[in-house]
C-alpha cells in the first residue's frame, strides 16, 4: 500500500519513457520493499504522473528540467538499504525515461515519506503494518 508521485515538466520525458516510467518505478519500489510479486500488492501501489505546464518549474540558476519523485510508504516497510537502493534505482529510471545521462542525476530528487502506523486508511479502514506483513506472508505461501 504505497504510492509514487512523479512530478515532471511537460514534454521532459521521451514518448517511450512516458509510457513506461510509472510501472518501472512501481516495480523498483516493490523490489526495494521486498513485497511479493502478487497481483494484490501490484494493484495497491498507486502511481501518479504530474506534468507541470511550461514555465511552472525553474531554479534560481536555470530552466533545465528537474524531476521530483515522492514515494509514500507505511513506516518500517523500507530498510535503510531499501531506501538507498530505491533512490538509486528511481533516479536511473527517470534519467532513462527523460533521455538523460548519469551526470544529470542531481536534477532528480527522491523524497521518501514514511507514514506512521495507524495513519493510512484504505477501503474505509485503517491499514496497519502488521496487516500488510500478514498478507505478504499469505501471498508468499501461495494462499
Amino acid at each position: 500500500m504505497s504510492m509514487i508521485r512523479l512530478t515532471v515538466p511537460s514534454g521532459s520525458l521521451t514518448p517511450e519513457g512516458r509510457k513506461t516510467v510509472q510501472r518501472d518505478l512501481a516495480d523498483a519500489l516493490l523490489r526495494c520493499e521486498g513485497a511479493p510479486d502478487a497481483a494484490f500488492f501490484r494493484a495497491q501501489l498507486w502511481s501518479y504522473l504530474v506534468e507541470l505546464p511550461e514555465g511552472a518549474q525553474t531554479t534560481a540558476e536555470d530552466d533545465a528540467a528537474r524531476f521530483l519523485i515522492d514515494v509514500t510508504v507505511p513506516q518500517a516497510v523500507l530498510s535503510e538499504e531499501g531506501r538507498e537502493r530505491l533512490v538509486a534505482e528511481a533516479t536511473g529510471i527517470v534519467l532513462s525515461a527523460a533521455g538523460l545521462v548519469e551526470s544529470d542525476a542531481p536534477r532528480v530528487w527522491v523524497l521518501v515519506h514514511e507514514q506512521p502506523d495507524g495513519t493510512w486508511g484504505a477501503g474505509g479502514s485503517i491499514v496497519r503494518h502488521a496487516d500488510l506483513v500478514a498478507l505478504a506472508r499469505k501471498q508468499r505461501a501461495g494462499e
